[in-house]
């Protein structure tokens, strides 16, 4: 009797639970639908995403911190060489280089704030199309290095200057 009970229990409990919903999810319903960038391993960072030259001349400029998970990625029109420079930039960075294949093709970690004018430009001496920035020391955690694939979803339809 008492192991059909627990059968029926545990029946009721699988049928009543979502099937569109991963148990392992930590994905909240209301960022689904936004602009994140996923590593190899899984790690999902959740991206500001810049499309024009304005946008791109500020970058994360002025800001005193990047949350856990977040980013900035820089879309450009065309693939070429794309030095950054961390003027008025207050967080230390990693800065990854990626091709139109969303493979990373370049990454310069712990990117220091710049103290004083000039800032150092810091260039891939390849060519790429996208970058994104995230905290320092994410890429080491994480494993990024040149070779990796990214995966970038709802960031399609976005106009490019």
């Amino acid at each position: 009797m008492r192991s059909s009970a627990t059968a029926l229990i545990l029946a009721l409990t699988f049928s009543c639970s979502n099937p569109t919903v991963p148990a392992t999810s930590t994905q909240p319903a209301e960022l689904a639908d936004k602009p994140r960038v996923i590593f190899p391993d899984g790690y999902v960072v959740r991206v500001e995403l810049v499309a024009d030259d304005e946008a791109r001349a500020k970058g994360l400029m002025f800001r005193d911190h990047l949350r856990d998970g977040t980013g900035m990625l820089f879309l450009f029109p065309a693939t070429g060489e794309y030095p950054f420079w961390m003027k008025n930039t207050l967080i230390p960075l990693d800065m990854i280089w990626i091709d139109e294949q969303r493979r990373i093709v370049h990454v310069k970690t712990d990117v220091p704030p710049c103290q004083a004018d000039p800032c150092p430009s810091y260039a891939p001496g390849v060519p790429a199309r996208y970058i994104l920035e995230v905290s320092a020391g994410v890429a080491r955690q994480h494993q990024l290095g040149p070779g990796n694939v990214l995966r970038f979803e709802n960031v399609e339809g976005v106009v490019v200057r």
